[in-house]
């Protein structure tokens, strides 16, 4: 079991039964990675899906997050400030951090900084390349 933060472009992508990354979203449900999250990514998550699906789907997956026995909650109190390109994808950072997460799953070019630190260690995977772990 993998200790995993999705950012929200990742976390959509993932949830339609159809798409091909769906198998990272049930992973998480079925025990097979953890997910962590904070209040601020919960926050992200529900306001960009109430705009892209609707207020029903927002909260249903939001509780499915927050009832799920494979949800670890995080409250980052250090702010790292490692991504300066867009500094709201630094919330995605600090829990990683905190969580002593395996990866962030992202496509988002902003998160490939942190390959040029040391420490604190982050990793990030792309969809593709995480759905290929899984399928190992």
């Amino acid at each position: 079991m993998s200790r995993i933060v999705l950012d929200t472009n990742s976390l959509i992508q993932s949830l339609p039964p159809r798409s091909k990354y769906h198998r990272i979203w049930e992973s998480f449900l079925d025990g097979t990675n953890q997910l962590c999250i904070s209040v601020e990514i919960l926050n992200e998550y529900e306001e960009i899906l109430e705009r892209l699906a609707g207020i029903q789907v927002a909260k249903l997956t939001i509780e499915l997050i927050i009832n799920n026995p494979h949800t670890l909650f995080f409250s980052p109190h250090f702010h790292f400030e490692l991504i300066e390109a867009d500094p709201d994808d630094n919330k995605f950072v600090d829990c990683a951090i905190v969580a002593n997460a395996k990866f962030i799953v992202t496509e988002d070019k902003h998160f490939n900084i942190l390959k040029q630190y040391s420490f604190p260690k982050v990793d990030i995977i792309g969809l593709d390349d995480f759905l290929s772990f899984l399928l190992c």
